[in-house]
């Protein structure tokens, strides 16, 4: 049986190469440019993710911008938090759900007037942080031109962040991405009957 200070010292030794290890991947991580984030998937918090980081970098002053699409008739926590923040442009498409609208033609306009928004932030190279909420939908349903969405997101300020949120990514997205992040839907309240609920939801 392993005594305390034995588990004690091989504890320390394992923390001490791991250290070593972490900090030899800071050393060599030398490169710093603009990242292009996807999170995507069938579990809930992808938007709530990319907020998170749009407070982060308010917090450190930094000048943001936030486009919404789909979402847009119900009343969201992150609109009323930074809608009239100085530090955050924030444009929704305000459309609503796709299956609320039932309507493709309506539904394309509506995007491509608010793709425009987004268009212009991604020419701003003094906004360093840009989230694009549900985009994924815009390119999977064919509301906006992949190729012109995607040169966009290639051809934006090098330093300039952009975090796109939505489930089933396009292949062509995540290759281009420097980050992916998928979210699996293990378990979900709405599956129990449960209600969407203020501040986890919206």
């Amino acid at each position: 049986m392993i005594n305390k200070e034995d588990r004690n010292k091989r504890h320390k030794r394992a923390m001490q190469r791991k250290k070593a290890h972490v900090d030899s991947r800071i050393a060599e991580a030398t490169i710093d440019k603009g990242l292009l984030l996807v999170l995507t998937g069938n579990g809930k918090g992808k938007s709530s993710s990319a907020f998170g980081m749009l407070a982060r970098s308010v917090g450190h002053g930094m000048q943001c911008g936030v486009v919404q699409f789909i979402k847009g008739q119900w009343e969201c926590g992150e609109q009323l938090a930074f809608e009239e923040h100085p530090l955050v442009e924030f444009h929704v498409m305000n459309t609503g759900f796709t299956w609320e609208t039932q309507d493709r033609e309506t539904d394309i306009a509506a995007a491509k007037l608010t793709w425009t928004k987004a268009s212009l932030l991604l020419k701003n190279s003094s906004v360093k942080i840009i989230i694009l909420d549900e985009l994924t939908y815009m390119l999977t349903y064919g509301y906006l031109d992949k190729k012109m969405v995607l040169t966009s997101l290639v051809n934006r300020p090098v330093n300039q962040h952009v975090i796109v949120t939505g489930r089933n990514a396009s292949k062509e997205l995540v290759e281009i991405a420097d980050t992916v992040s998928e979210i699996n839907d293990t378990k979900h309240a709405f599956n129990a009957g449960i209600k969407a609920q203020k501040g986890i939801d919206y």
